[in-house]
């Protein structure tokens, strides 16, 4: 993400295209709306990037990047299992609720799944991956019990929340089930 910290024109543009694509859809978002939206010509937003497609990857990367952080933090943090469960589930859907609730959100993560196929089965292992070696550890160190192999049980929780994004009727009903989801898998993990 420090390419964009570098370069404010980049994190303009994805914004502005973001906020275009949650208002008006991918396909109905032009480029010219894009470059309105943040404050530039057209042709400066095509010296970043040489369409939609290529704003709509780097946005996928940015997300999973964040999200890969946000979750590691919440893992390494402190709490019983169940809270730490939380706090990572509540890290990795953090801001999905503000998409499925604008018009085009369902849209948005179509087309997300679509153009950037390989960054996000990427940014999905991943995530498997660290809550998989969280997992390892918490067992060795005896807090949780599992069920099989860390890796499947990681890759359950972050498959189970994908389910959840594409099954829910908006934003709301989507944070109430990955908060249920969450206070579930913590207290079946927790070892008693």
């Amino acid at each position: 993400m420090s390419d964009l910290n570098d370069d404010p024109r980049q994190k303009a543009i994805l914004s502005s295209a973001f906020q275009a694509f949650a208002a008006y859809g991918f396909k109905k978002t032009s480029m010219d709306d894009i470059a309105r939206g943040a404050g530039m010509s057209r042709p400066a937003v095509y010296l970043h990037y040489k369409n939609k497609e290529a704003i709509v990857r780097k946005l996928t990367q940015l997300y999973y990047e964040e999200k890969a952080l946000a979750v590691a933090q919440a893992l390494e943090g402190p709490g019983s299992v169940p809270e730490t469960v939380a706090k990572a589930v509540h890290a990795q859907s953090e801001g999905i609720a503000e998409i499925l609730a604008s018009p085009h959100g369902l849209e948005m993560l179509d087309t997300t799944k679509s153009m950037a196929t390989e960054i996000v089965e990427a940014g999905e292992g991943a995530l498997t991956d660290l809550y998989a070696n969280w997992l390892s550890k918490e067992q060795t160190n005896g807090r949780v019990r599992l069920v099989g192999d860390p890796h499947e049980t990681a890759k359950t929780i972050t498959v189970a929340l994908k389910g959840i994004k594409l099954t829910a009727s908006g934003g709301q009903d989507f944070e109430v089930r990955a908060a249920q989801l969450a206070a579930l898998i913590g207290a079946g993990l927790e070892a008693r």
